[in-house]
């Protein structure tokens, strides 16, 4: 009989052994989740965007006559002075080679010209011998006035003849003048060009000397060797790499968000910190852009400006890639979450709540957001805790714990 018990209770034992051991292996295991507090902060919108600094005043010197520019001296960063430091040397274009139909007309106007100069030469010794013989005449009419024996019409007349040879003389001199330039110009249409360049150096009296227009640097030199260039040919950009600007190119749907005094971060430029700057000019045109996608854009260029000192961004210099983040509303100290502990429900905005250690779902009401916070106006409250990244193993009313780290 004793026996019989025994049996009966080992077996009840057994039996709720294998019921409390199904129950605590098919019991519900709390859903490992990651948590965050709900605090406040600012929620800052941006427009974010790719692009290069740029000198606000960039010169190009351009060649101003046709020639041959020498070799220049300047390297690229040189320190260039306004004014006073010579960037380029230009060594006009010598004549062309003449035909020899061009040179027969050349050699026949020359020899034009010098017979036209004896000619004047000759004009000048007739009118000296004739103001000669007029002084002469007018001397003798001034001795015989003395004794009366010329009349005062006479003398006058004597003196109107003097005047009037001298004035021929000074013409027939000018004339002279003329006759001998247009030889010289006759024989310069003979100048053969030269077999050689002789050795030219900037500062040399070949040359046409090109100064720097602003002081600066040297930021391009697009002839460095000596070589024949144009009218007009750019020659090197000068810049001052520490009047910088900034061109963004947004796409136009961002652009007409951005307004002329908005801030902005200037971030991966290479540097330990992120730069500051302001919008001051938004262009009123538009351009079409391939991406790297092939898809055409419609994008619009903004200028903004560097609000920190020039020290603190020594590093960076013309055509610098940069990325800025144009801000275009702030939302000061309000509450928010991270944008990846709410989602849809319906038309509706959620997040799961945690309150004693289960899942609850609660509707919230947005404000502001961006690609890391949302405002939060209504749903919850500073303090509560959220679940960020929820899984679909997390439903209202499961039970949830901190994930292991």
């Amino acid at each position: 009989m004793f026996a019989t018990w025994r049996r009966r209770l080992a077996f009840a034992a057994v039996v709720l052994a294998i019921a409390a051991g199904g129950y605590f292996v098919l019991r519900p295991q709390p859903v490992p989740a990651d948590f965050e507090t709900v605090a406040r902060g600012d929620v800052v919108v941006t427009v974010n965007g790719e692009g290069v600094t740029r000198i606000a005043d960039l010169f190009v010197v351009s060649s101003p006559l046709a020639g041959r520019a020498m070799r220049s001296l300047l390297e690229v960063g040189d320190a260039v002075t306004a004014g006073k430091t010579v960037v380029a040397a230009i060594r006009p274009t010598p004549p062309d080679f003449l035909n020899a139909r061009d040179r027969r007309v050349a050699e026949a106007r020359v020899r034009a010209a010098e017979a036209a100069e004896r000619l004047a030469a000759a004009e000048l010794a007739r009118v000296g011998a004739e103001l000669e013989f007029a002084r002469n005449d007018l001397d003798r009419a001034e001795q015989l006035s003395k004794t009366n024996t010329v009349s005062v019409r006479e003398l006058d007349r004597a003196r109107l003849l003097v005047a009037t040879k001298e004035a021929e003389l000074a013409s027939a001199k000018a004339n002279l003048a003329v006759r001998g330039e247009e030889l010289e110009t006759a024989r310069a249409v003979l100048i053969e060009p030269e077999s050689g360049l002789p050795d030219a150096k900037p500062g040399g009296e070949c040359c046409v000397l090109i100064y720097a227009p602003q002081s600066g640097q040297v930021l391009n030199i697009l002839h460095k060797s000596e070589s024949v260039v144009a009218a007009g040919a750019p020659l090197m950009e000068i810049g001052d790499p520490t009047n910088l600007e900034l061109v963004v190119d947004l796409l136009s749907a961002d652009a007409v968000r951005v307004k002329v005094g908005n801030r902005a971060t200037i971030a991966r430029w290479g540097g330990e910190k992120d730069l500051n700057a302001v919008v001051r000019r938004i262009e009123p045109t538009g351009f079409t852009k391939v991406s790297s996608l092939g898809i055409e854009e419609q994008r619009v260029r903004v200028i903004l400006d560097f609000t920190d000192p020039p020290i603190a961004r020594a590093a960076l210099g013309h055509d610098f890639r940069v990325f800025a983040r144009i801000e275009i509303s702030r939302a000061v100290n309000v509450v928010r979450v991270p944008l990846s502990a709410l989602f849809r429900v319906g038309n509706d905005w959620a997040a799961f709540v945690v309150e004693q250690g289960r899942a609850a779902r609660k509707t919230v009401q947005l404000g502001l957001r961006n690609t890391r916070h949302a405002e939060i106006r209504s749903g919850l409250a500073q303090g509560d805790t959220v679940i960020v990244h929820p899984g679909d193993r997390i439903a209202d009313g499961v039970e949830v714990e901190p994930r292991a780290p």
